[in-house]
This record gives structure tokens, C-alpha cells and sequence, in this order.
């Protein structure tokens, strides 16, 4: 299975060409200068070239706060190029994994949202997302996996902030105890990409790691794997406010991804553990 990897150059694209390299298979990672989604034919350019099975297009404007100022630059790279992504998947008779994000959800379920449960994105980012999926979903040989808070090596992200924050000195952290959700370790995710691949899967899947967990929690069992000694306290979105209006509970349903690959989705703690050692190094 030949793989065409665009978003080759951020955080999941880098560990989806690690994960491809682990398995023997062959894969091309295209960063932005090489492969800007935003151009058709330059994607069109690369499929010709490479002729993949597969592309994963981790490509995306992630900058959720960022994206309130510019939607016309998030609509185009989040929503309309996965239209472009779909057509060289399209000319290349390939299948094409798009990642999504919880952030389609408004957050006021009460139990985990399934794959069929209704879509409100509260945020620009969100709706952005969305847009995307609907272009991915067009061609009938797609998958779109969303999942959440995600984490890791390469790229910008909450541990790496926090980690970040107590090596300048940091003593105390303040950190928001009233939005639920699961973060998800880069490297486990794509793993579970290609485990989704190889099964043909299409549609939606959800894949995150467990358990449940306020972005408060997250924070103080970072601080105790750290051992920094600092104190994390527990604020309010209210009191933390951003541009961006974030779901108060966007914890994914994982049942279809279970019973497609037979196994449970991992730990975020041991994916915790994981990027800590990396960062101490």
C-alpha cells in the first residue's frame, strides 16, 4: 500500500510517517511548500508522480483561536482544499483518510457523541472542519476519522505549553476544569490510521484515547509525571476567555473503531509518559 501523506511536516503527519515506517510500507510525507492543499494542481502533480493506494491528508489551519480572525484563510485550508485532496485521490483511484476534529459538536451531550450524532460547531474552526468532512465524505472511497486533544512530538500543543511554562518557572498553573474531553497521543493515532487503512474502512470512525478527562485533570497528572512540584489550580472557562468558544464535552464514542480493529483504544496516560521522556531528553 503506497501512501501519499500531505500535512507531511506537522505533528500527525510526522508520526504517520514513522507509523508507515514501522510497518514496512512505502509512503511519501509532503510538507506545506511542497504540497499546499489549497492548489489542485499541485496535489493533481504529486498523484501523477507517485501513483499512491492511499492518501492521509493531516493538512489543517489548527490555530483554533487564530482561526476567529481569518475564517476565509480556515474555510480554504480546512474545508474547501479537502475538496482538491479528494479529487487527486479521485485521479489516482485511491482512498483518502481525512482527520477531523470533536470540535464539530456543540458539547451539550451528556454521554459520548457517535459517529451519527448531530453535528453544531460553536466555533469557526469547527465549522471549518465540517466543511471539510462534507468535501471528504463526496467521494465514496473516504474515511474521516475525528478525534480530540491531540498531543505529542512536532508540533504545538498543550502538554509542550505546559512543559514549556514550568522550565521558564512557572510555580502555578491555572487551568480550566469545566471542559471535558480525551486527549489522544499523535503517535497512537496514527498507528490506529493505518489499522483503519488496512481494515477498509470508510464513513466516520471515532478515535481517541481514555479515559474522559477535564483539560484540569489532564494538567495535574502532567505536573505529577513531571514532578515539578507545581501547583495547578482549577479556573472556568468564564474566567479564561478566548476567542474561540470551545465545547463544554466533546468525548467521542470509540464503540465502531473497537470493533473494527477488535482492540480497546489506549491510555492517554501511557502516551503521556511517552512524550514526557522524549521532552526530558
Amino acid at each position: 500500500m503506497r501512501a501519499l501523506i500531505f500535512g507531511g511536516g506537522g505533528m500527525l503527519g510526522r508520526a504517520v510517517v514513522a507509523a508507515a515506517r514501522r510497518r514496512g510500507l512505502p509512503a511519501l510525507a509532503l510538507d506545506h511548500t511542497q504540497a499546499d492543499v489549497t492548489d489542485r494542481d499541485r496535489l493533481l502533480y504529486w498523484v501523477d508522480a507517485f501513483r499512491p493506494d492511499l492518501i492521509v491528508n493531516c493538512a489543517a489551519y489548527t490555530r483554533v483561536d487564530a482561526c476567529e480572525g481569518d475564517p476565509d484563510r480556515a474555510m480554504a485550508v480546512n474545508g474547501r482544499a479537502v475538496a482538491h485532496v479528494a479529487a487527486a485521490a479521485e485521479r489516482a483511484g485511491a482512498r483518502l483518510i481525512q482527520v477531523s476534529t470533536d470540535y464539530v459538536f456543540d458539547g451539550e451531550a451528556a454521554s459520548p457523541y457517535d459517529e451519527a450524532a448531530p453535528t453544531a460547531p460553536l466555533s469557526i474552526y469547527g465549522r471549518s472542519k465540517l466543511a471539510g468532512e462534507r468535501e471528504a465524505l463526496a467521494y465514496a472511497r473516504s474515511l474521516v476519522v475525528r478525534t480530540s486533544w491531540l498531543f505529542g512530538p512536532g508540533g504545538a500543543n498543550f502538554v509542550a505549553t505546559l512543559v514549556r511554562a514550568m522550565a521558564g518557572g512557572e510555580r502555578r498553573l491555572r487551568v480550566v476544569d469545566d471542559q471535558t474531553g480525551c486527549p489522544t497521543y499523535a503517535p497512537f493515532l496514527a498507528g490506529a490510521l493505518w489499522e483503519l487503512a488496512a481494515a477498509g474502512g470508510l464513513g466516520v470512525v471515532h478515535y481517541r484515547n481514555r479515559e474522559p478527562v477535564t483539560w484540569f485533570g489532564f494538567a495535574r497528572e502532567l505536573v505529577r509525571q513531571w514532578d515539578s512540584g507545581v501547583e495547578v489550580e482549577p479556573t472556568t472557562t468564564a474566567d479564561f476567555p478566548r476567542p474561540a468558544r470551545r465545547p463544554g464535552y466533546s468525548v467521542l464514542a470509540v464503540d465502531r473503531f473497537e470493533a473494527v480493529t477488535g482492540r480497546r483504544v489506549e491510555p492517554w496516560d501511557l502516551g503521556l509518559m511517552e512524550y514526557l521522556a522524549t521532552l526530558r531528553r
